[in-house]
């Protein structure tokens, strides 16, 4: 086994990044960071650009620094999150910030050379990356994603790149605490996709050998479910559903107007399209300025993370209470509205199903029922979601179901995967 410290396992998540040195004595050490009293291995996947008007200069963060600099600063900034959901897309080109076309890998050459300056380690030249079985996005260009992530890897430093699934990662992490053969399902749930692995391993003899025998994936996750609060609570105060005159006809609001909110990336930039024109037009003809006027207000505050972090705190709170309270505060608009488990399960049911027919996706192609498998592993902040869990306690048995290190298990599953002598097995396919 490889004992040098000299590769990073880089998790670059849709909404935390965690990265992971291989250490000298078979371990790996994420590494940490600190803003104020809290120290941290999971790192939040945003950017925050403004113009220092003392210094006459552009600025730019990242993490908890850049959600700073967008509550300091009340909108006056470019605040850009979820931006992993451009990387396979080829209609996203670029991004207009202070007159500088922006294209994904500057995206991400810039938050990666941040998250470095933030830990205070500089980055070694090898990586090993991990990458979703299925890249976000109706048809996602997977050749297209890798090679943006490694335009972006060499741009930093980086000389030796390697990808591996997420999920699988994930189970090479777990598996350390294997005694004897097994066959483990990884369920990877992220902001952007759902990935599964069904890998067989065997620790006998001191060397852990495997086989991976299966992956699916699916790009629903928890952004969905995000979604699905946002199209039951705040989109309809919005002006969602509602009418406008066109002549002497009376139609629906454009449902595109509102189809920017499944994906936070898409929303923080809507203040910059011409949706937002468009918008200005439609508050003169509405049946109900008053809901677009909020619209309008909540787009001018530039309030998106404020809406994902109440979309957040709120999800968080059902997967432990039956009923929690939204609140949202942006602008002129206040939202107060409680919530049931019930009707939140009511509202992500059609998700889960479909998240299970992924599952099912990968027990087919491994040639294995439900009994076949020894344990799941659930790893990803949206495994809390209580009806995502218990579809897996009911399919597997809740004795089987294991979930741990939700944050960091798949960054350090890569690192301890780069200090393999034969790091081919663990690879995923090139597109």
């Amino acid at each position: 086994m490889t004992q040098a410290i000299s590769t990073l396992g880089l998790d670059f998540g849709t909404t935390n990044s965690v990265a992971s040195l291989a250490a000298p004595d078979g371990t790996a050490q994420a590494m940490s960071f600190s803003h104020g009293e809290d120290v941290f291995s999971a790192c939040r996947s945003v950017l925050c650009f403004w113009r220092d008007e003392d210094e006459a200069r552009a600025m730019m963060e990242i993490g908890p620094w850049a959600i700073d600099q967008f509550l300091e600063l009340g909108g006056d900034c470019r605040f850009i999150q979820s931006f992993k959901t451009f990387a396979a897309s080829p209609l996203f080109v670029s991004t207009l910030i202070h007159n500088r076309n922006w294209q994904f890998e500057d995206l991400l050459a810039a938050y990666l050379r941040r998250l470095s300056e933030r830990a205070g380690t500089p980055w070694p030249t090898r990586v090993v990356m991990g990458r979703p079985v299925r890249f976000a996005g109706a048809q996602p260009d997977e050749a297209l994603a890798q090679s943006r992530y490694e335009a972006a890897l060499k741009r930093i430093g980086f000389e030796t790149i390697h990808h591996v699934y997420e999920p699988v990662a994930a189970a090479f992490f777990y598996a350390q605490r294997l005694t004897h053969a097994s066959t483990i399902l990884v369920a990877d749930f992220g902001g952007g996709t759902s990935d599964f692995s069904v890998v067989r391993f065997d620790p006998s003899g001191g060397k852990l050998r495997a086989q991976a025998l299966s992956h699916s994936g699916i790009g629903i996750a928890g952004d969905a479910f995000d979604q699905k609060i946002i199209e039951h609570v705040v989109a309809p105060l919005f002006g969602k559903s509602s009418t406008f005159r066109s002549g002497e006809k009376t139609l629906p609001v454009p449902s595109s107007f509102y189809s920017r909110f499944a994906q936070w990336n898409q929303l923080s930039i809507m203040r910059h399209t011409r949706d937002y024109a468009d918008l200005q037009k439609l508050l003169q003809a509405s049946n109900e300025p008053r809901l677009i006027q909020s619209f309008i207000d909540f787009l001018d505050a530039d309030a998106s993370y404020l809406l994902y972090r109440a979309v957040a705190q709120v999800k968080a709170q059902l997967s432990q209470a039956k009923t929690a309270t939204f609140s949202l505060r942006a602008g002129s608009l206040t939202i107060e509205r409680d919530i049931t488990r019930a009707e939140f399960e009511g509202w992500i049911a059609e998700d889960v199903s479909a998240i299970g027919e992924t599952v099912d996706t990968a027990l087919s192609r491994a040639g294995l029922s439900p009994s076949g498998i020894d344990r799941v592993f659930l790893t990803g902040g949206t495994s809390y979601v209580r009806a995502l869990r218990e579809s897996f306690e009911e399919r597997f048995g809740a004795e089987k179901v294991e979930t741990g290190d939700q944050f960091v298990s798949i960054a350090h599953g890569l690192a301890l995967i780069a200090q393999q002598d034969d790091l081919e097995p663990w690879l995923a396919r090139r597109p």
